[in-house]
């Protein structure tokens, strides 16, 4: 498809503990987006970061490589807003992967752009389309599947690569889980001749598998106690040694600044 929007430069980075957080905002990813599809534009991949993410990256350089290695990292959670803000990024506001899926597919919709879903439990992608769909009549949904948990040989892999060409997709959304769904983009970007975003859980928002924490919690950046009530067993190494961490490093930021000239 050739696009009618400008090419615009990725959103300025900000580094957080290594890992270089997009200044941005939805309207400016979006722009961002539209203005790479049928342009020409160099193979490019979008992450939304979270503390965990980040603090994957701050233990891993190659996963560092792999976050730094996007043209957009969005502040996906409250904790890296606050980074950005103690930064000098003032009126930053959180970027949040789920919302932004909406937000796109809303533009989407006027431009006529193919969107592609990989990811997700058996039967979630297609839950994913249906949503969708019906929220935004007129949206394109050219493929929806859901790749086996295991790595896939390398035939498989070309296959769906294959799958994903051939539907002549805009758009990929991955949602494959932190680290999988950054470290397949970064290896499928130029691959695949779409623009791919790794948006995580916002698959099984958007399925109805997950309930979202209440808008008080999100604000506050409490999500993380919320879902870690949710699945405890699943998350609780994540966030219990995560957050502490992160919220240590946040402290000396904050000390540094004031202590500043």
């Amino acid at each position: 498809m050739t696009s009618d929007a400008p090419a615009q430069a990725a959103p300025q980075k900000v580094p957080v503990l290594g890992v270089g957080i997009s200044a941005t905002s939805y309207d400016e990813v979006c722009g961002y987006i539209a203005g790479c599809i049928g342009n020409g534009a160099p193979p490019a991949y979008v992450c939304v970061c979270n503390v965990h993410s980040v603090m994957e990256a701050h233990g891993d350089p190659a996963f560092a490589a792999v976050l730094n290695g996007a043209a957009v990292a969005t502040p996906d959670g409250v904790p890296l807003v606050w980074a950005l803000r103690l930064k000098g990024c003032r009126g930053q506001e959180r970027v949040y992967g789920p919302d932004l899926m909406l937000e796109f597919c809303r533009l989407a919709v006027g431009k006529g752009y193919r969107n592609y879903l990989y990811g997700g439990g058996e039967g979630v992608p297609q839950k994913v389309a249906e949503v969708l769909t019906a929220r935004f009549p007129g949206l394109r949904i050219v493929g929806a599947e859901s790749p086996p948990f295991r790595p896939l040989s390398p035939e498989e892999d070309e296959a769906a690569v294959a799958r994903i060409n051939g539907s002549g997709a805009d758009v990929v959304w991955v949602g494959l889980g932190c680290p999988k769904q950054e470290r397949w983009m970064a290896d499928h970007a130029g691959r695949i001749r779409a623009v791919l975003l790794g948006v995580g859980a916002a698959f099984d928002f958007h399925a109805g598998r997950v309930r979202p924490a209440p808008r008080w919690m999100k604000a506050g950046g409490l999500e993380w106690l919320f879902r870690l009530a949710m699945e405890p067993h699943r998350l609780w190494r994540r966030y219990l040694f995560n957050n502490p961490h992160y919220l240590w490093h946040l402290a000396g930021m904050a000390l540094s600044r004031k202590a500043g000239p």
